[in-house]
């Protein structure tokens, strides 16, 4: 917008960004959203539903099956390699990349080309199924506004750029619709990484929760049908939470404060390895899984725990995490920070995933450690902690707050005050550490209108 040509300037006319909603294309959107909804959200449904069967199979069942009485100590290391494998290959030798690269942020401009979607789903796939530390919500949300473009111009082949946004926007937001607990959420979470701002973001919201508000009954509907379950993140319990304290509003700087410090080192070194990993793909891919299978034998060898505590993304770990926390010392949940970070930073260099999950499990293990010492409570801990990384991670705070507190219930709201706090340091404090983009201006945007 032109400084020397303010808005409202005589004789300017000024285009209707609303122009749009009040045509019978925009009406024909939104019955297009809905209907998009259903098979996309079913779709996912199947994607995660698959991802959730291979886990065990591939971790318990299978060596089982292979004569073992139960799950060998070194297991993770074929498992890993096996994953880098197809990952690294996926990358080398179809079309696209696998998908956007998550150690450079969660990606929502653009929806993928269709000969790119086999990639994205078998990259995504050998991912998250076979013990990498990434999350499954990037690839959904690729693959559900590239299917939904893709669907579309097979019966509307002259499609416009604009309604195509739009129809591409409605296929993701119906790809997460229950992922993160609420189709609330996800839409927040669409919107802040998408930058949708103004007047654009009605128009463009609208459909997209009619087809996430769609997709949350499609994945209910099949959860009834199936009895698999939602695959929404949810807490079973959540311990009470009393009205926050001096020393919790203390704690919450402290938090927000090393989250971002530990945040900001995992996502650095991620993006110090990866142009190694993309010179040697497949060779480099491997070896990051096996980095990654190191750590969860490191981990579960050196406390005892399951190494399943660092593999995979955590999403279905932060409950049971919770409900026994009194099973884990300080010290062993320090470890679990260490192993998993950096099985965390290994995977945003080489695999193809979402960071979101891996975020929350590292921001709520911190939490919970910090929790043993005086002043703060487990529950505030829990949901600073979760917070905090997860703005680090992703550059999200509106997101990063609900994820935060959504995710308690009732004790979300007593505790939010402390979450936003957290929220707001981490954010801070992440922004001045990380260096602005090559060849960004450092100059303020605002300029003073000139006087004619």
């Amino acid at each position: 917008m032109s400084a020397d040509r303010p808005v409202g300037a005589p004789g300017e006319l000024t285009p209707d960004p609303f122009a749009m909603v009040r045509t019978r294309g925009y009406v024909g959107l939104l019955v297009m959203a809905a209907a998009l909804g259903v098979p996309i959200s079913a779709a996912a449904y199947g994607f995660l539903a698959l991802v959730n069967e291979l886990q065990p199979w591939t971790y318990t069942d299978l060596p089982k099956a292979l004569g073992f009485q139960e799950t060998p100590p070194w297991w993770p290391l074929p498992l890993l390699a096996v994953s880098g494998m197809l990952v690294g290959a996926t990358i080398r030798y179809l079309p696209g990349i696998g998908g956007h690269k998550p150690a450079e942020g969660l990606s929502t401009t653009g929806a993928p080309k269709p000969r790119e979607l086999p990639g994205i789903f078998v990259a995504a796939v050998a991912t998250l199924a076979l013990g990498a530390v990434l999350g499954p919500e990037a690839p959904l949300i690729a693959l559900g506004s590239g299917t939904a473009i893709w669907l579309v111009r097979l019966l509307k082949p002259d499609l416009p750029e604009r309604a195509g946004a739009v129809v591409g926007a409605a296929g993701s937001f119906a790809a997460v619709s229950t992922l993160l607990g609420s189709p609330l959420t996800g839409a927040f979470l669409l919107m802040e990484a998408s930058g949708i701002g103004g007047p654009m973001l009605g128009v463009v919201l609208v459909p997209g929760l009619l087809a996430a508000g769609i997709g949350s009954l499609v994945f209910t509907g099949l959860d009834s049908w199936t009895g698999l379950g939602t695959y929404s993140l949810a807490l079973p319990e959540v311990p009470h939470a009393n009205t926050p304290d001096v020393a919790e509003f203390g704690w919450a700087l402290v938090i927000g404060l090393a989250a971002a410090l530990v945040g900001t080192g995992i996502r650095r070194l991620a993006l110090l390895v990866q142009p190694h990993v993309e010179r040697r793909r497949v060779t480099a891919t491997v070896l990051m899984g096996l980095a990654v299978a190191g750590l969860a034998i490191a981990f579960a060898e050196g406390t005892g725990k399951a190494a399943t505590d660092v593999l995979y993304s955590g999403q279905a770990a932060m409950g049971p995490l919770l409900a026994n926390s009194a099973d884990y010392s300080a010290g062993t949940l320090t470890l679990l920070v260490a192993c998993k970070g950096l099985a965390y930073c290994a995977s945003l260099s080489a695999f193809r995933g979402g960071p979101i999950f891996p975020a929350m499990f590292l921001g709520a293990t911190g939490g919970i450690a910090l929790s043993h010492l005086p002043g703060l409570e487990l529950t505030p801990a829990f949901a600073m902690g979760i917070g905090a990384m997860s703005v680090t991670m992703l550059g999200l705070p509106l997101t990063s707050v609900l994820l935060a507190t959504l995710l308690l219930g009732s004790q979300g709201l007593t505790v939010m005050p402390l979450v936003i706090v957290t929220v707001v340091v981490a954010y801070v404090v992440s922004k001045r550490l990380n260096p602005p983009p090559a060849g960004a201006s450092q100059a303020p945007a605002h300029k003073e209108p000139t006087t004619r």
